[in-house]
């Protein structure tokens, strides 16, 4: 089964950048959908962004989309999430999940495997 481990987490100001990374392990990147998702104390978690191998697919939540990048280095086997113009409502544990049934899907419950997240956190 594969394992995963988030990194790249931070504070950062609003309007910077960061770059999360999810490190695959017992399994490669190409033989899953992989997603990242965010829960703030209070809220359910949501979806932010997937990737899958069909078509070298992306989705993204609206919110996420124009600012944030999913992508994936299969030489690594290591997924990215490259966000940008961060603000302050971005503030969030995220976590990188994976689901083997290869298809961008939008809910958590579909996903087999998780990481134990890593906080991002944006000031004004």
């Amino acid at each position: 089964q594969v394992q995963l481990s988030e990194s790249g987490g931070g504070s950062v100001q609003a309007g910077g950048s960061l770059r999360l990374s999810c490190a695959a392990s017992r399994g490669s990147v190409r033989a899953y959908t992989m997603g990242w998702f965010r829960q703030a104390p209070g809220k359910e978690r949501e979806f932010v962004a997937a990737i899958s191998w069909r078509r070298d697919s992306t989705g993204y939540s609206d919110s996420a989309k124009g600012r944030f990048i999913i992508s994936r280095d299969n030489a690594k086997n290591v997924v990215y999430l490259q966000m940008n113009g961060l603000e302050p409502e971005d503030t969030a544990v995220y976590y990188c999940a994976a689901r083997s049934v290869r298809e961008i899907v939008r809910t958590s419950a579909s996903y087999n495997y998780w990481g134990q997240g890593t906080q991002v956190t944006v000031s004004s």
